[in-house]
């Protein structure tokens, strides 16, 4: 039942006239009073008007009430004006709903370089106001609201000891680790205070949506917000609270993952033996950019060697004598050369979603990245603006 889960919160989506014809292109996602609040945001040194203007008001409060999220227009790389459109949307919100504009986050995705209508705001707010609810179908339509290329709505409900996490995103495309072209809101009835679920929000981040590359492109309007009403009345060790979160964001990144543009399979690459966690990370990372790498995959092809190749550009240690991969279970390179597996047996083993481990040493550092195979089908998508 995705956001409107967990107890204490409210959500609708309507369409605003953002997008052509009657599309839903605006959502709501209000809690019934203010509650802490914490956000991560795009490092993209262009980020967008919404991101600057909700990175300060989640620095001077670290409370909300509400998110507003709208489709169809990046509302990037619009100067004066896009920062006025984002301050309207702010101040149109905190006048409905009675509280400071400071209590009001902002994200909107779309095409970059195009100027958001002040009208479609002002109506489209007041009118997503009027239908905030709390069934399931309220949820759905925020969901959908917040889709671009996305073919279906991304929805998520974690249920804990006596609290409940729920979650919606959008991403498809323009996907790479430190965010991406994602609008994640993470809801929670759970009592916690705003430096706990910051710290929460951040473990989960960094397991699920930094761990995630489709394509290598970082965006300008990457927002993950979280906020928490206690309205459970439950206090979860702040460790079972981060375990919730990154289950429900893990969930979200998997979907994004099987949405992306013109992907065929979703594929975990598991590093281990690393220096450190960081180190396990960067060389996941490094072969999730391999564009080679991905290729292969799309071809169900176990080309160990251009994984290999990957490894040798990265800026970590990697021991080379010592280096092992396997591909959904089989072994087909141990101490840095091949085994003589049977690769049509890997390759029908690859045909569907499926796992790469990749053992770079005897270090205790160990990551998992989520990627996806590089199809003619995403070239031919990404031809055409979206």
């Amino acid at each position: 039942m995705s956001v409107i889960a967990p107890k204490g919160f409210m959500a609708s989506g309507v369409a605003a006239g953002i997008k052509p014809g009657a599309a839903l292109d605006l959502a709501v996602v209000a809690a019934h009073t203010v509650v802490p609040a914490a956000a991560v945001f795009t490092t993209n040194m262009a980020a967008a008007a919404p991101v600057r203007l909700s990175r300060r008001h989640i620095a001077a409060r670290r409370s909300a009430r509400t998110v507003v999220l709208n489709s169809g227009c990046a509302n990037a790389a619009t100067g004066e004006r896009g920062r006025a459109v984002a301050e309207l949307t702010a101040n149109r919100t905190a006048e409905l709903l009675s509280c400071a504009p400071e209590e009001v986050l902002v994200a909107s995705t779309g095409t970059i370089g195009t100027h958001l209508a002040p009208e479609s705001i002002t109506s489209g707010v007041a009118e997503a106001i009027a239908a905030l609810g709390e069934t399931e179908a309220h949820g759905t339509d925020a969901a959908r609201a917040i889709m671009t290329t996305d073919s279906a709505a991304k929805e998520i409900t974690v249920n804990g000891d006596g609290f409940a996490v729920g979650g919606m995103a959008k991403g498809a495309g323009m996907i790479r680790p430190d965010l991406a072209t994602m609008l994640v809101v993470l809801t929670t009835d759970a009592v916690v205070a705003a430096p706990v679920l910051d710290a929460a929000l951040r473990v989960a981040v960094d397991q699920s949506f930094h761990a995630l590359n489709v394509d290598g492109c970082p965006s300008t309007n990457d927002t993950v917000v979280a906020l928490a009403s206690g309205a459970s009345g439950v206090a979860p060790d702040p460790e079972v609270l981060a375990a919730s979160l990154t289950a429900a964001t893990v969930e979200l990144a998997r979907l994004i993952a099987a949405d992306a543009e013109g992907a065929s399979r979703v594929v975990t690459i598991a590093v281990t033996g690393a220096a450190d966690d960081r180190a396990a990370r960067s060389i996941g990372r490094s072969v999730a950019d391999s564009a080679l790498v991905r290729a292969a995959f799309y071809g169900a092809d176990p080309n160990w060697g251009r994984i290999v190749a990957a490894l040798g550009e990265v800026d970590e240690e990697v021991d080379f004598d010592d280096l092992s991969i396997a591909f959904e279970g089989t072994t087909v390179a141990r101490r840095g050369t091949g085994v003589g597996a049977d690769e049509d047996v890997v390759s029908a083993a690859m045909q569907g979603d499926f796992g790469v481990t990749v053992c770079v040493g005897s270090g205790p550092g160990t990551a998992r990245v989520f990627t996806t195979d590089l199809t003619p089908d995403y070239v031919r998508f990404n031809a055409e603006r979206s």
